[in-house]
């Protein structure tokens, strides 16, 4: 079982905890599911003279760059039908980059859709990384994954097999 949280497994909470439970506890999905492997060629098509992702302890982000003296972090999305866990994964990492000392800002980049969004670590998000952290700490906890239940992205799910067989 993983030890820590990271910012995948918050996004793959905030999206279905039964999903992060397996994830945490390394019941990966097939890797070559057709919806995995399009996100990571999402990234390196649309920004291919950025660097490609940067990993840090518990973090993987997908863009860095200092715009006017201040960190600036970027998450890519395919769409913009997950952007509410974009926003909480990416609040995670400001978050875990201002525990170190770091003063940052985000964007959730959806480049199909020439989308950005910024986010910023406000009282309420941090409230809601620091309540999701606690949960998905507890959540790691459990021998058992939490049941199934049939949500709308079980369709396009890496797990779906898993849950649904």
């Amino acid at each position: 079982m993983s030890a820590t949280v990271t910012g995948t497994l918050v996004w793959y909470y905030s999206i279905c905890p039964r999903e992060a439970w397996l994830m945490a506890h390394e019941i990966e999905p097939e890797r070559e599911f057709d919806l995995l492997v399009e996100g990571r060629l999402n990234q390196e098509a649309h920004y291919e003279r950025a660097p490609k992702e940067i990993s840090v302890p518990g973090m993987r982000l997908d863009r860095v760059r200092y715009e006017r003296g201040r960190l600036v972090v970027s998450e890519v999305k395919k769409s913009s039908r997950f952007v509410p866990a974009a926003r909480l994964q990416l609040g995670y990492y400001l978050w875990r980059l201002e525990r170190e000392g770091v003063e940052a800002s985000g964007e959730i980049l959806v480049p199909e859709e020439r989308k950005r969004m910024v986010v910023e670590l406000t009282p309420e998000l941090r409230a809601e990384v620091e309540t999701s952290v606690r949960e998905i700490e507890e959540l790691m906890r459990r021998e058992r994954a939490p049941q199934a239940k049939r949500i709308p992205f079980c369709r396009s799910c890496a797990y779906a097999e898993f849950c649904w067989s």
